[in-house]
């Protein structure tokens, strides 16, 4: 009999089981503050970025730039008046030296001007510090100057000079610090009466609170002003700047409503002559027909696709004109209405006449119709004169005006700046170049040439 081997022993598995344990940070992260409490929080972290922050950091005050007269005196004024801010700020420090010099001769009195002049020189370069070395200045102006004056806790140099420090303070930094400033002006002023013995002296703690926070107000409501206007200013340029985008892409819808006709008409133009054009053939090749074929279809194509172009510019409320688009020809009718409305222009056309593409006479017509709205605009009861020279290269146009007479009735109306960039556009589409500006007699005048090459072809030659 074979022996049967015994069964392996069961395997047995430890599992070890792990408890992790999550401590709570103490106070409870979770826990909501109280609306109290955070105004409490960020109005210390204000007072520490304010005052303690960086407090004895270098800040030198700036220049003044020079505007207005300043700007257009020359000489020494020109020069020194930059530096007006510092030399007032100077010499109020020197006012409150002297005044503590005009006690009495000696050390003391010298010591007590020193102590007042500092802390104003100091908000020259570095503000902030120069408001605590003010409150410690005044504490040694009283230890130093105790037997000269009988107000407490400010001497009457120290009074000025912590005045003048709360004063140029606040006009460099900002209202929440003049406010923080005024609040541990005020914590100085009752701490030094609670801890001092200084009963029988009289206190100017009363008269310092009013005097300064008429100071900082008025400091505080020029901050607030200034920065509305930079505000209407920024608005304004903001303003501008999109008004002026939006000239501009209004004046070349209208130029681009202006010119489909033109387009349009010669695009149909070659797709009628490329359909006809097979039948004027006798017995054409097959080629030739297939060619024609396709001139006429690229150019249907062409016209649909200007035309869905354009009604993507169009206004809601456009309607396309019944009548042509005018031209050169038609100035003269222009012309008689301009004199019909008071301004006296006189026409001038040198060299050889001749047809020009329809795209150019039509710019060069509405240059000419916008160059005369403005003098009427701008200069009513003058008089104006209308340039035209036909050259190799183009077509030359000059118009201007004189100055409005003195006796006028009618008095300049501002535009809305829609001529000049309307010509330019005009002028820049067709690559040309064109000055707009005062002559030296008062008056205005429009320069432009519009480039026509001389292979350029013409409507209605063959």
């Amino acid at each position: 009999m074979g022996t049967t081997a015994p069964p392996p022993p069961p395997t047995v598995s430890h599992v070890t089981e792990t408890t992790h344990t999550q401590t709570t940070p103490p106070g409870g992260a979770a826990r909501p503050r109280s609306p109290e409490f955070q105004l409490a929080a960020d109005a210390l972290r204000g007072l520490r970025q304010d005052l303690f922050q960086d407090a004895f950091a270098y800040r030198p005050l700036p220049r003044r730039e020079a505007h207005g007269r300043l700007a257009r005196r020359s000489g020494r004024v020109k020069e020194y008046a930059p530096w007006a801010p510092h030399a007032m700020v100077a010499a109020f420090g020197t006012v409150a030296m002297l005044l503590a010099l005009s006690s009495e001769a000696g050390l003391p009195s010298a010591l007590c001007g020193l102590l007042a002049l500092g802390p104003v020189l100091l908000t020259l370069a570095r503000p902030v510090g120069a408001f605590w070395f003010s409150l410690a200045a005044s504490t040694a102006a009283v230890v130093v100057g105790a037997s000269t004056w009988s107000d407490r806790p400010w001497l009457p140099s120290s009074f000025l000079s912590h005045l003048v420090v709360l004063t140029v303070v606040a006009i460099r930094t900002r209202p929440r610090t003049a406010a923080w400033m005024w609040v541990l002006t005020a914590a100085y002023g009752f701490l030094t009466e609670t801890i001092a013995p200084w009963s029988q002296y009289d206190t100017n703690v009363g008269p310092m609170l009013v005097v300064s926070a008429l100071s900082l107000l008025v400091v505080t409501v020029r901050h607030t002003r200034r920065e509305a206007q930079q505000e209407v200013t920024a608005q304004l340029t903001v303003t501008e700047h999109e008004r002026s985008r939006r000239t501009l892409l209004e004046e070349r819808t209208t130029i681009a409503r202006e010119l489909h006709d033109v387009v349009a008409h010669h695009m149909s133009v070659v797709a009628i002559q490329a359909e006809a054009a097979p039948y004027r053939v006798e017995n054409p090749p097959p080629e030739l027909e297939k060619a024609f074929a396709t001139i006429r279809e690229n150019a249907v194509a062409a016209l649909t696709e200007l035309r869905r172009v354009l009604g993507v510019v169009r206004a809601e409320d456009y309607e396309a004109p019944d009548a042509p688009q005018p031209n050169l020809a038609d100035l003269d009718g222009l012309l008689a209405n301009v004199r019909e409305a008071g301004l006296e222009v006189e026409k001038v056309v040198t060299g050889a006449v001749r047809e020009l593409p329809q795209g150019v006479e039509l710019s060069a017509y509405r240059i000419v119709q916008e160059a005369l709205s403005n003098s009427l605009r701008h200069a009513p009861g003058a008089g104006a004169r209308v340039e035209i020279g036909y050259v190799l290269g183009g077509l030359g146009l000059r118009i201007v005006n004189g100055p409005p007479p003195a006796s006028a009735l009618l008095k300049p109306s501002p535009g809305a700046g829609h001529g000049i960039t309307g010509m330019r556009e005009r002028v820049s589409m067709l690559n040309g170049e064109m000055t707009a500006g005062p002559v030296p007699d008062g008056g205005y005048e429009v320069t432009v040439f519009l480039p026509v090459p001389a292979d350029t072809p013409i409507e209605g030659e063959a």
